[in-house]
């Protein structure tokens, strides 16, 4: 079973650290910023062995040069993103062995975020970078919303006990927005007491599990009466599909100021 350390950094990001099974060997995932990094390896005396990158964006690739600088490692990332030093280039449907950590992952297509955006799924892991967070789901940087709405269908395809590695310490947030969306979610409420607790000790309120994710989090939630009928009073208008729904509850959230 393979063991995962966050390493806070940069503003609100987790570079996530995953150990394998009876090894001190580690992937590094979305290295934003290399100093934060490299103590958390010397700390708990871990060898790096690759680096995986969801997308392009600086705070998840701007330590990669400096990391590399350090050790020789392989980088992995999207096929159609630019991402420094990739010699493993990913699409959606490939499947990739870390043999030094005895670890393994298949690639999920999850645009929306990015147009080259990827995720990581294996061992009951999700390392979902920007795709998905905790209660939310990401912005439409350079992204359709129909991109965004299949790549969330195709996350929630997943088992429902995968623990889920989103790059942002957004949940709090995001769970303020939740809760107008559905002010008579008793999960939601409930959840919110578990995050401020966990950020009253400055704990992360990561990883979540998909099937909570699925009780609490609008965006995967766009199929359901209660949360239409808030999109639709939102928009004032009848919505006539799921993914119109998923459009107006996306747009309302980046208005959102609460």
């Amino acid at each position: 079973m393979a063991t995962v350390l966050h390493v806070p950094a940069l503003e609100d990001n987790y570079i996530w650290l995953a150990i394998g099974p009876d090894t001190d060997r580690v992937v590094i995932v979305d290295p934003g910023d290399a100093e934060p990094v490299i103590e958390a390896l010397e700390h708990h005396r871990l060898i790096p062995a690759a680096i995986l990158c969801t997308h392009h964006h600086d705070d998840h690739i701007g330590g990669v040069d400096d990391l590399l600088d350090r050790y020789p490692l392989p980088v992995y990332g999207p096929a159609t993103e630019s991402i420094p030093h990739c010699r493993h280039p990913l699409r959606g449907g490939d499947h990739i062995e870390l043999p030094d950590v005895s670890l393994q992952f298949d690639v999920l297509d999850v645009p929306g975020n990015t147009r080259g955006h990827i995720a990581y799924h294996g061992h009951g892991l999700l390392f979902c970078g920007d795709s998905l967070f905790s209660a939310g789901c990401a912005r439409l940087v350079e992204g359709t919303p129909e991109q965004l709405f299949a790549s969330l269908n195709r996350l929630g395809a997943l088992p429902d006990e995968t623990a889920v590695y989103c790059a942002h310490e957004y949940t709090a947030a995001n769970l303020r927005f939740a809760a107008i969306v559905e002010p008579d979610n008793a999960d939601i409420r409930r959840h919110q007491d578990v995050v401020r607790e966990l950020r009253a000790r400055h704990l992360p309120t990561l990883p979540s599990i998909l099937g909570l994710e699925k009780r609490i989090n609008p965006f995967l939630r766009t199929h359901l009466p209660s949360v239409r009928l808030a999109a639709e009073q939102h928009a004032g208008r009848k919505l006539e599909t799921v993914l119109e729904v998923f459009t107006v509850i996306r747009r309302w959230k980046d208005d959102f100021r609460g």
